[in-house]
């Protein structure tokens, strides 16, 4: 018999192969989807996105994890449509105009879907008139995600919220900035929601946001 715990410990490993067969014998074991992603895959990458933010694993980790992960779901995913499983919710996510940089980015992407958030990822380069169609396009997303990692594309986070401001959405959406440059004070500043320091720490505000 497979357990909850084999699978949380195959994604912390990395090992997709494995979690891929975990998950299916969960699955012909009658196992409620719902508790394979609650108590296998995310809590897997909920230890990931802790040990990541200790310093005890670095960026590569993450990635074979979110790997093993995404794999996993691929099989999961049908069987969570059928028995109504959701989200807890939906954000949107973006580095902002003039940054190239995803890294970042992209790890904020995995430890939120890791958390069991869905993330519509907007990309790189994202103007501030992007960001407001992204949330136009998706009106249930409670909350949007800024990345920057140069100082010289910093300002482009105030402009974001005054677009935002401009439309009269503000007050719908709950707005949170990071990157190397970044620190809490600027984002008091510029008027932004939240601030978080890595990823890890990102998709536990992003959750609470959704929560809320």
């Amino acid at each position: 018999m497979a357990t909850y715990q084999e699978l949380s410990e195959a994604i912390q490993k990395g090992n997709a192969p494995k979690s891929k067969e975990l998950t299916s014998a969960l699955l012909a074991e009658k196992k409620p989807a719902g508790e394979i992603l609650n108590k296998g895959l995310l809590d897997g990458m909920d230890k990931v996105g802790q040990r990541f933010k200790c310093n005890e694993i670095y960026i590569p980790e993450v990635l074979i994890a979110a790997r093993a992960m995404n794999q996993s779901m691929e099989i999961l995913k049908p069987e969570l449509v059928k028995a109504g499983v959701k989200p807890i919710g939906k954000m949107l996510l973006g580095t902002v105009k003039g940054d190239l940089h995803d890294i970042g980015k992209n790890l904020v992407k995995m430890m939120a879907q890791g958390a069991g958030i869905e993330v519509i990822d907007l990309g790189i380069d994202v103007s501030g008139d992007k960001f407001v169609q992204g949330f136009k396009d998706n009106p249930d997303a409670k909350t949007v995600g800024m990345s920057a990692l140069l100082t010289t594309t910093m300002t482009g986070m105030k402009e974001v919220i005054g677009k935002f401001e401009a439309e009269g959405m503000r007050g719908k959406v709950k707005i949170m900035v990071g990157g190397a440059p970044l620190t809490d004070q600027y984002a008091k500043e510029i008027g932004a929601d939240g601030y978080a320091p890595d990823a890890a720490s990102a998709a536990e505000k992003f959750k609470a946001f959704l929560r809320a």
